[in-house]
């Protein structure tokens, strides 16, 4: 198991080394980039002003060496700074990335106590009355935009009837502390998470249900039926385990969004995450911020996916990580 993990991990260091360039190469090559910004924002600064301003970001520097002095900050945790905010860009990403983690992590768990064991019950009732109704709640889910099931519940549980805050993650000139501040914080969580919870359930119901169906009609299934078993056991104890390996994949895949925030959901309400703050860096021209954002994707993406494979190990004992 040590000898995969420590593999995988060396082979993660091409593939980071690639991404990083494609990301840094994309948003060098974007029309513009922050001082033309500031530029725009003040039209009267001189042309000296302007040089001073890009030899100070180095954006006066060939391609290449930009972007090699920017990778090797990025291996010593410097990410560059933001120059619209004048801040380095490590810095506010630790500021956005905790809000967007606490806010998608609520919705990843809520999903899979929830999904799993309807998807389960789906694919073990096949074309029931419950089955059809969670296909449909399903297929609704994964149709509706998330701005428009945003808006929704903004327009009946906070405008109709105020039983939630509009927007936000704290209350508006409260400054709590402890345990105030946790059920503040969750109860302006409430909205952002049901759309989040709803995307997520109707997607990986889907999964369950279809994976099972799958396992359900395996000879080894109909064989432990034959010999007496009753049906919890050859479900949750036989099925249930080789039906969970591809949605581990899927899990595995979403640990990434866990860090890269809901772009939509947090600009709806208002939410101070990664998200949030991805719209307002492309409306400034934030490119190192945007670029942070971005390779931060990249390494939990990666390492959700080392996550998966090793939890097949777990889920499956036919397979060996060797």
């Amino acid at each position: 198991m040590r000898q995969y993990i420590a593999r995988r991990l060396l082979q993660m260091i091409p593939v980071l080394i690639g991404v990083s360039f494609l990301i840094f190469m994309i948003f060098a090559l974007a029309p513009g980039d922050a001082v033309s910004s500031m530029v725009a924002a003040n039209p009267h600064m001189s042309a000296a002003k302007v040089a001073q301003l890009r030899h100070l970001y180095h954006l006066d520097e060939p391609k290449l060496m930009q972007y090699l002095r920017w990778f090797v900050g990025f291996l010593h945790g410097d990410l560059g700074e933001s120059i619209k905010l004048n801040q380095p860009v490590s810095h506010i990403l630790n500021m956005y990335l905790w809000n967007s983690f606490y806010l998608q992590l609520t919705g990843f768990i809520i999903s899979i106590i929830i999904a799993i064991p309807i998807g389960v019950i789906s694919a073990t009732k096949q074309y029931s009355i419950f089955d059809n109704i969670f296909t449909v709640i399903a297929l609704i889910g994964i149709s509706l935009p998330s701005f428009f099931m945003g808006l929704l519940l903004m327009k009946w549980l906070a405008v109709d009837i105020h039983a939630f805050p509009v927007s936000g993650m704290t209350s508006t000139g409260q400054y709590y502390k402890g345990f105030k501040l946790l059920g503040d914080v969750l109860y302006h969580m409430v909205l952002p998470g049901i759309v989040i919870t709803l995307i997520n359930v109707s997607s990986l119901m889907r999964y369950v249900r279809m994976s099972m169906l799958e396992v359900i009609k395996q000879d080894y299934i109909r064989t432990a039926r034959s010999k007496g078993l009753r049906e919890k056991v050859v479900i949750y104890k036989h099925a249930l385990r080789n039906g969970m390996i591809p949605v581990v994949t899927i899990l595995g895949m979403s640990i990434g969004t866990l860090f890269s925030g809901a772009v939509i959901t947090e600009k709806i309400f208002a939410w101070p995450g990664i998200g949030n703050l991805t719209v307002t860096s492309i409306n400034d021209r934030d490119y190192s911020v945007l670029m942070g954002i971005n390779m931060i994707m990249v390494v939990f993406t990666l390492l959700g996916n080392l996550l998966a494979d090793v939890c097949y190990a777990l889920v499956d004992p036919r397979i060996k990580l060797k």
